[in-house]
């Protein structure tokens, strides 16, 4: 079978990724794309508002979406009750109550709710998971810096409430140690870097308890840092590249060019097929603790 998908928002995580899973998923035909600014597809139709596209679109099974986080609670409401099945993109929403809202919604019967987190699908992620399984992890820590004018050039929402800032890809390292840690995380402190013209920080130090810990940073230039290190009483984990590499002890186990986004789609299909619905709010709650807690440290202001 064939699902019919929309597209809702189609900036460049839709054109970098998701349009070339789609279009290299024979499980999904991509039907329509939401952008008010006028992108367009050789034949595929383009509507300016999601609500267009539902009413344009009766036979559409499914809509990935791909806007900032702020707008996504409304428009998956929409097609959830449109009878729509639904992908977001990371995070979920721009709350916990909204996410909470949506799977409310998607518990209806013939409804899904697919919570996605690209970074769980990085090809070291199960591994770790395997070795820490039923392991004493006394040592954890992210460190998490990239340039966010390489990867959020000209994008003014991420620094505005509701933007995220540095947890827009800091929540994708919380995102897999929420997921391969044996034990639940905990925010015990936080130090949040907010430049002066900004609503969000720009980076963020978080002391997790027991011995773990995590520093993001968008000011990083040169090359990015996505790594994970994890220590337990036999061994030293290190995730390296987002999760492209797993070194046990400085030995690579793992090194294989990341393709997250087929992953997703290939998850898709198949809760699709058994009509579940799959969310996972632990890496937002982490986010939302840190902005509860968190002590606001100015910094200079900042201008890409």
């Amino acid at each position: 079978m064939s699902w019919r998908i929309g597209i809702v928002g189609f900036g460049k995580i839709a054109q970098d990724q998701h349009l070339p899973a789609i279009a290299a998923d024979r499980a999904f035909e991509l039907a329509g794309v939401v952008d008010p600014r006028g992108c367009a597809l050789d034949g595929v139709p383009r509507f300016a508002d999601h609500r267009a596209m539902l009413a344009a679109l009766p036979d559409l099974d499914a809509v990935a979406i791909c806007t900032p986080p702020a707008p996504r609670y409304a428009i998956a409401r929409d097609c959830l009750l449109a009878g729509k099945q639904v992908l977001l993109e990371k995070p979920p929403a721009a709350t916990l109550s909204e996410v909470e809202d949506l799977e409310r919604l998607a518990a209806a019967p013939g409804r899904v709710l697919f919570a996605t987190w690209h970074s769980r699908y990085a090809p070291a992620v199960e591994e770790a998971r395997r070795r820490l399984t039923g392991q004493v992890v006394r040592r954890m820590r992210i460190n998490w810096k990239e340039d966010v004018r390489r990867w959020h050039p000209g994008q003014r929402w991420v620094w505005d409430a509701g933007g995220f800032g540095v947890f827009d890809p800091g929540i994708n390292a919380l995102s897999i140690v929420t997921h391969i840690m044996p034990v639940p995380l905990f925010v015990r402190r936080a130090t949040l870097h907010v430049p002066s013209n900004a609503d969000t920080p720009i980076a963020a130090d978080l002391d997790l308890g027991e011995g773990y810990e995590a520093a993001f940073d968008w000011r990083q230039t040169g090359d990015q840092i996505w790594e994970i290190e994890a220590q337990t009483d036999g061994a030293t984990l290190r995730i390296v590249g987002g999760g492209a590499r797993l070194e046990v002890d400085g030995v690579p186990v793992v090194d294989e060019a990341r393709a997250e986004y087929p992953a997703i789609y290939r998850r898709f299909d198949e809760l699709l097929s058994a009509g579940q619905s799959e969310v996972d709010a632990a890496p937002l709650r982490l986010v939302a603790d840190a902005f509860m807690i968190g002590r606001r440290r100015p910094v200079d202001r900042f201008d890409d």
